[in-house]
């Protein structure tokens, strides 16, 4: 490709004055990579030696036609150029220079504003290649002696006349399309307000009968279904299908007021730069979904202990043991002494041990409860829970204090990954919750640990009425026995274990929790029928669904608050 361009000896105002005599310069360089040869040849004259021609440009009859330039390079590569108005701007830059004759036609006499110019390129050929007579016809035909001139005309200059226009220029006889009908035709309806003098040339045509393009079948709209109508207007059996799924929007608090503390967390507690690993998090959550069974978990601040800048006394821990259908998993939570200052250590420590313990049995735990050996499992779970807790206790020893100030209570969870298997089992120490969510109703199903009341009968609380050897015993006048100064002091009585192994069905939610949830949710019955609504879904709750529907304060209960749910699948 050729790139020509006008030098115009301009001033600082872009401006030429209206003088003759004057130099103007025409540069051409080729494209990016071409290096351009010497000029042969430049040929410069009006359109076809004509100036008295004139033509219609931008509402300007008077305006000159321009000068013509074409240019010969050594490679044989030639470009046409026509002016179409005074001036010029650059276009590119220029290799080779030779100055052309000056202009002497559109000027009035005064000094004119440099218009950009327009650039018709009528010749190019490949580098290297000869003009062919193609290209010299189609400028003739532009140009040439035989072209009628141009000039005002009567016609609308719509596009059917465009389309007229460049077929005769192009010397091909096309006939201008007809308007388009049918499916493809666009009614424009008439705009002009009614009442007035329309305007000359303005008519309404009445819409006609829509055509139909050959070969296009209008296809007829498809008959309305009947509704279907019962013989009987008796009421029908209400199934599952009926039961609204629109589950009840969350809520900040439920009861009779809203709680004392604020629902965010206001204080954190204090840190040790020597011990940045002792600080515990204002919330945790854990999800996950194996088997026939989703699983959600969540820990999280009291109200009390937010306010009051205290770590968070609940443990959580979820882990997996094992791969495949024989993994087991395993929730624990646990909390600490109230009033305690290692209160969170100790139940994270509690956690810690018992998830030691069972990850390295999960084998044959997993086999237990896939064989329901109820006897075996609870005689292992409770042998693992103690020694948990006697860790726990030397622990409280090797630091030097009391073993109630650094005790936990401690609450478990086994699921088995295996989808045959549905057996959920329950084992722990110390107050809580366990839960189970059956046919849009709640079920404390926590094992009870009951004490004999009420007097003694034979057989049961009571001592029997005579020795092996056949004495009969004297009345206990109940004088209590001094304790001796050698034997060691007694232990305090420790909460006694809790298990249970119960096999879930299909649609069922299983809840297990600390006392910080498990309180509220037996003393609150606006809380128990929220989490019911929220809960009773086709689907479980997401991670945060789950963690909203947990912190739902009630007013007088600001512990912290673990929870797990199982949605059974």
């Amino acid at each position: 490709m050729l790139f020509l361009r006008y030098t115009l000896p301009e001033d600082g105002l872009k401006t030429l004055p209206a003088e003759g005599g004057q130099a103007i310069t025409l540069t051409a360089t080729g494209h990016a990579g071409y290096e351009p040869g010497e000029l042969t040849d430049v040929a410069h004259g009006h359109i076809q030696g004509r100036p008295d021609r004139r033509e219609r440009h931008l509402g300007h009859p008077d305006r000159e036609p321009g000068p013509r330039r074409a240019l010969t390079r050594a490679k044989g590569i030639r470009a046409r150029v026509t002016q179409k108005s005074p001036g010029g701007s650059p276009v590119g830059g220029g290799a080779a220079r030779r100055p052309v004759s000056p202009l002497g036609v559109g000027f009035s006499g005064c000094p004119v504003f440099i218009r950009p110019v327009r650039w018709t390129i009528g010749g190019m050929s490949q580098q290297g290649g000869r003009p062919t007579g193609h290209e010299d016809d189609w400028w003739g035909q532009l140009y040439g002696d035989s072209a009628e001139d141009t000039g005002a005309t009567a016609a609308p200059d719509s596009l059917d006349d465009r389309f007229a226009s460049a077929a005769g220029v192009s010397g091909k006889s096309a006939a201008v399309p007809a308007p388009r009908a049918g499916a493809d035709a666009v009614e424009v309806p008439s705009t002009f307000p009614p009442g007035l003098p329309r305007p000359p040339g303005f008519t309404v045509e009445e819409p006609g009968p829509a055509v139909e393009p050959p070969g296009i079948a209008v296809e007829a709209p498809p008959p309305e279904r009947a509704t279907p109508t019962r013989e009987d207007d008796e009421p029908r059996t209400a199934t599952h299908v009926d039961v609204p799924t629109r589950l009840p929007a969350p809520v900040d608090y439920v009861g009779s007021g809203p709680p004392t503390y604020a629902p965010e967390p206001t204080a954190l507690p204090p840190a040790d730069p020597d011990d940045l690993d002792d600080l515990v998090a204002d919330t945790v959550l854990d999800g996950a979904h194996y088997g026939a069974c989703t699983l959600r978990a969540v820990s999280l601040r009291g109200d009390s202990a937010r306010y009051r800048g205290e770590p968070r006394r609940d443990s959580l821990l979820t882990a997996r043991f094992g791969t495949g259908e024989h993994a087991l998993i395993l929730v624990a939570m646990a909390t600490g002494a109230r009033a305690t200052p290692n209160a969170h250590r100790a139940a994270a420590e509690a956690c810690h041990w018992i998830g030691r313990a069972v990850g390295r049995s999960h084998p044959q735990l997993a086999e237990d409860i896939r064989a329901a050996r109820r006897a075996d499992l609870k005689s292992g779970l409770h042998r693992l829970t103690d020694r948990s807790l006697g860790k726990l206790r030397a622990s409280a020893a090797e630091q030097g204090i009391e073993p109630e100030e650094y005790a936990a209570t401690l609450r478990c969870l086994l699921l088995p990954a295996d989808p045959d298997c549905r057996t959920r089992v329950f084992f722990g120490v110390g107050a809580g919750g366990l839960f189970r969510l059956r046919d849009g109703e709640w079920q404390d199903i926590e094992p009870r640990v009951t004490d004999a009341t009420g007097e003694p009968v034979v057989g049961f609380g009571s001592l029997p009425p005579e020795t092996p050897e056949g004495d009969r015993l004297t009345m206990d006048l109940g004088i209590t026995t001094p304790p001796s100064p050698y034997d060691p002091a007694p232990e305090p009585p420790r909460e006694p274990f809790r298990f249970r192994a119960s096999v879930a069905r299909a649609g069922d939610t299983l809840l297990m929790c600390t006392g910080g949830l498990a309180d509220p949710l037996r003393g609150e019955p606006e809380l128990a029928a929220h989490l019911t609504g929220r809960w009773s879904g086709p689907e479980p709750p997401g991670l945060a669904e789950f963690l909203a529907d947990t912190q739902v304060r009630v007013k007088g209960y600001a512990d912290d608050r673990t929870a797990a749910g199982v949605w059974e699948a």
